[in-house]
């Protein structure tokens, strides 16, 4: 069984909101930084990855 920490008045409209469009937009930064990142490996592009990645999953999993 999932637990859902996500109830809908915890957090302001604003904020589920930026969260949503967030959640769309996520991905495809993901994958375009993903792309970048083998052909260009620097530490900047390795790092934003890493955090487009941990964004991607902490809105997957409900954490923020």
């Amino acid at each position: 069984m999932k637990r859902n920490n996500f109830h809908k008045y915890k957090y302001s409209p604003w904020f589920i909101t930026s969260r949503r469009i967030a959640g769309q937009f996520i991905v495809p930064f993901t994958i375009f930084q993903f792309i970048r990142t083998l052909f260009l490996p620097t530490i900047l592009d390795i790092l934003l990855l890493l955090i487009f990645l941990a964004i991607a999953v902490s809105i997957h999993f409900d954490i923020i």
